[in-house]
Parts: structure tokens; sequence; C-alpha cells
């Protein structure tokens, strides 16, 4: 079993840095029992999930240390008060004069019959809600997409993944939402969740937490 990227750890709370293709939780079957919980767990055998990342995935995840410490993040995620912040490549070109936070406001719900996808519904999704503007350093991946920041409002099942696609601009190497094309131009889904943000559980003080994005 490897090791971990340790970001923060506290008597209350760990803060670790996932790599993509590593699943948040265990899965279905013995071939996925290896993730970042249970070997969290191993460490710190308190540790509890509090979020998840999707498996194709990297960046921030955090974890309570103790029933109550999950309870009291639970509700700072439910309340709204934990930011999150991602960067992706999406699929073509993307424009957005002045730069201003856009917002991607569609109804979401799990696709029943193509688990796990989810799709837009607007008759029986959930309000989803999230906010994108381009990133600063674009010419990172100049000729195979557009560099955003994204903010989730909201925490749908594969919400920046199914609303990027809805706009025309699926997220470059996603294997359920991209075209084949789309797929190819990269070897994971170039989805990183670098900035998290909330006060502090025990203290109400404000702590930020940062990943280097690694694409």
């Amino acid at each position: 079993m490897s090791g971990l990227n340790l970001i923060h750890e506290d008597e209350h709370l760990i803060v670790l840095d996932k790599p993509a293709g590593l699943l948040a939780v265990p899965g279905r079957g013995p071939d996925k029992q290896d993730c970042l919980s249970t070997r969290a767990q191993a460490r710190w055998p308190d540790a509890l999930i509090v979020h998840r990342l999707d498996m194709a995935t990297s960046g921030i995840v955090l974890m309570a240390r103790g029933i109550d410490m999950q309870r009291k993040l639970s509700m700072l995620f439910e309340k709204r008060r934990v930011d999150k912040r991602y960067t992706a490549v999406v699929a073509g070109a993307l424009a957005n004069p002045g730069n201003a936070w856009q917002t991607i406001d569609l109804p979401l719900m799990i696709d029943w019959l193509n688990r796990p996808r989810s799709i837009v519904h607007h008759g029986m999704g959930k309000p989803s809600l999230t906010r994108w503007r381009l990133a600063d350093d674009q010419e990172t991946h100049a000729g195979i997409g557009t560099r955003l920041e994204l903010e989730p409002v909201t925490g749908r099942t594969h919400q920046l993944r199914v609303h990027l696609q809805a706009i025309g601009h699926p997220i470059v190497g996603d294997p359920l939402y991209a075209s084949e094309t789309q797929r190819t131009l990269a070897d994971r889904l170039l989805l990183h969740a670098g900035w998290l943000a909330l006060p502090h559980p025990a203290n109400g003080n404000p702590i930020e937490f940062h990943s280097p994005c690694p694409f």
C-alpha cells in the first residue's frame, strides 16, 4: 500500500492530496478496497470521510478525526461554509471577456440506466450551480483546450463534469462525458481540486489549503 501525501494534520482533521486514479472510499469487490480512506485509517484509526473526489480527479480531500468532528465538518459542508476551487482543462475555445465569474445553473440527477453517469434533467434534477472563469495560465494547454478555474456552489455527483459537457466544453480526458477524441488528448481527467477553505471546526478560525496542479 502506497504512502499518503499529507497536506495538514491536527487533532481534529486531516487534509490529504489524492492522486488521480485512486478511489476516495472503498468500491464494490475485493479489487476496489485500496482507497484513500483505507490508507488514511491505517495511519489514523479515527479518520472518517467527510466528502469525496471522483476516482479520476486529483487534489484536496478533508477527513475528520472522530465522529464528533465528522458531524461538525459535515454540517459546514451542508451550510456551504466550505469553499472549494478546481482547475480544469476543457475541450475547445471558451471566451470570457472581462473574465468575471460566470455561472452554470442546470439541475442534475443520476442517470439510473447508465450509472455512474449523471445528466441534466429539468423535471427531476436537483438544483446545481457551478461558477467558472478563465485561469491565468492559458498557455499551459494551448492547442488542447481552455484552462478554467471552477467553483462548485452545490456538490452533486459529477457536477463539474456534467455542467461543462452541457455547455459544450467537456473536460479533456473525461472517460464518461468527453468524446473519444477529447478523451485521447490527455492520459487522465484534467480536473484537480487545488484549494479548500473553511472555518476550523474546533475554534472557527479561517483555514485554507492548497495543492499544486499536476497538469
